[in-house]
């Protein structure tokens, strides 16, 4: 259970493990775990859209595919021209021990081979995830966002992953809590909560 404990101790490096990305993109902040979170609710998403997927296997993929960077942190397009990273040695390292590692080793060569419908999934709901970053970024005025959003769509590679970007491109990243324009937006410091 030991190495069980150090693998749910190191798991939680992931949610002090910067996404570097928005760092050229000069706005906005997220963390490793915050992602992989956003990618497993949009990969259950995709998977209500695509009958016949392995559910299950695609929520796996989501949530192990950038489990490797609570080692190597978050390598992104910039720092991959120039480091190279030996995300199988960490692979190694942090499965070595586990009962449950040769599991996780699997699908992480799955979700990098991209080669079942479920890895290909799982990879449009993490280019989703940074589509989300990217169109509220631009809806509050970052003018880089939509230059960054014309490649991250480019690697889609499901019609359903295609489907819910275009429908994420066309919404306002506030319309979830701010559509309904009412009075109550006026009157709810009355006791109002409708």
């Amino acid at each position: 259970m030991k190495d069980i404990a150090n693998f749910l101790f190191e798991v939680g490096m992931l949610s002090k493990t910067p996404r570097t990305g928005l760092r050229f993109l000069g706005s906005g902040s997220e963390s490793v775990a915050e992602h992989i979170l956003q990618t497993i609710y949009i990969g259950y998403t995709l998977c209500k859209q695509e009958p016949g997927l392995d559910e299950l296997t695609v929520l796996k993929l989501c949530l192990i595919h950038d489990l490797c960077e609570a080692r190597t942190g978050d390598m992104n397009y910039m720092y991959k021209k120039y480091v190279t990273v030996d995300e199988k040695k960490a692979v190694e390292d942090i499965t070595e021990s586990l009962p449950f590692g040769e599991e996780i080793q699997s699908l992480l060569e799955e979700f990098n081979a991209r080669n079942t419908r479920e890895s290909l999934i799982a990879h449009d709901a993490d280019q989703i995830s940074l589509l989300i970053q990217l169109k509220e970024r631009g809806d509050l005025g970052n003018k880089y966002s939509a230059e960054w959003i014309a490649y991250a769509v480019k690697r889609l590679e499901t019609a359903a992953g295609k489907k819910l970007a275009q429908a994420v491109l066309d919404t306002d990243w506030s319309h979830w809590w701010f559509q309904d324009k009412s009075e109550w937006w006026v009157n709810a410091h009355n006791g109002d909560n409708r």
